[in-house]
């Protein structure tokens, strides 16, 4: 499919031979596609950051920055790292290769460039990119709707980002693998996404909920899950949006899960949680100090709710790094 069928996507060509540039620039708005030329690689830098780009076709030998530094240089960026990268070069050796490979290219192409192999990498990867970008907006507007739950009372505010930071500190002074600290990440913003189900007069319900009541509440985390399912790419986050109402003892919720039957990511977003709702204001009392607030969960660690490992974990990164305390929180799920 082509830029031409309605899909208006933009291609950076960057080379510092004119005529090269030239030639790929009139095959590719050709076929529809807008293209933005840089005569050498810092100049395509500046456009990635000044212009929206869903492709990269990069010579290697350049001035001022070759293909391979810009290339490196987009990949390790995780603002354009989803950007494809195709590098068009006349050197052949496995070494070149290979260093491409090492700094994230997608692709190669050989100068002289086939016209028609081309069209057929760069309409494939734009069809990939195509398919990222839409599950990129699946995921903001699940987050958009998380905060959006968040907003609707004030005590909440700031709750759902400083817990996505507080986890993912944790993960990393953890050691746990980038997919798990992407998974915190993400869960620590919406792990009450399923709150959308929560009728608004249980939600914001001033007082006590009723029993009836409190199993509506308690649904969420089984809606959550449910919404947030058909995206692949939440696979180690749905885990952590099922069970991080579970306790250590199995008196939580949904499947009462005991001790290491709960996933550790969401016992990790557990004690988070704990401190932050014990360290922000609640309408019925003032926000508790530090120390206070660990004193409590160790005392809750005895009753078997949380992991008193993850506790001893987080008193330390708290020691070494001073999370700061900040935002409000009630906390009518405890």
């Amino acid at each position: 499919m082509s830029a031409s069928d309605g899909h208006h996507q933009t291609v950076l060509v960057a080379d510092d031979n004119e005529a090269n540039l030239d030639l790929v620039s009139a095959l590719l708005s050709a076929e529809g596609y807008q293209v933005i030329c840089a005569a050498d690689g810092q100049r395509a830098l500046k456009h990635v950051d000044s212009d929206s780009i869903d492709l990269m076709l990069l010579d290697v030998v350049m001035p001022r920055l070759s293909g391979f530094e810009v290339c490196q240089a987009i990949k390790s960026n995780p603002q354009t790292r989803l950007i494809p990268v195709v590098l068009l070069t006349s050197l052949d050796s496995d070494q070149d290769r290979i260093h491409g490979i090492m700094c994230g290219a997608d692709e190669f192409l050989n100068k002289p460039v086939n016209k028609h192999e081309l069209l057929a990498r760069v309409h494939s990867l734009l069809r990939l990119k195509r398919f990222t970008d839409e599950l990129d907006n699946a995921e903001t507007v699940l987050f958009s709707l998380a905060l959006a739950i968040e907003a609707k009372d004030p005590y909440t505010e700031g709750h759902c980002d400083r817990l996505s930071k507080y986890s993912v500190a944790l993960a990393e002074k953890m050691g746990l693998p980038d997919p798990l600290r992407v998974a915190l990440r993400r869960g620590g913003l919406i792990h009450d996404i399923g709150k959308l189900a929560v009728p608004e007069y249980i939600l914001l319900k001033p007082g006590p909920l009723t029993l009836e009541e409190r199993k509506i509440m308690e649904r969420h985390t089984l809606e959550g899950e449910r919404i947030c399912a058909p995206l692949r790419s939440f696979r180690n986050v749905l885990p952590i949006i099922r069970h991080h109402h579970e306790k250590q003892d199995g008196s939580g919720y949904p499947d009462g899960l005991k001790g290491e039957q709960i996933p550790l990511t969401a016992r990790i977003l557990q004690v988070t949680d704990i401190y932050d709702a014990l360290t922000t204001d609640r309408p019925y009392r003032k926000a508790l100090p530090a120390e206070k607030a660990l004193a409590t969960m160790r005392e809750e660690v005895k009753r078997g709710w949380w992991d008193g490992a993850l506790v001893n974990q987080l008193e330390v990164l708290l020691a070494e790094s001073a999370i700061p305390v900040a935002g409000s929180r009630p906390n009518r799920e405890r």
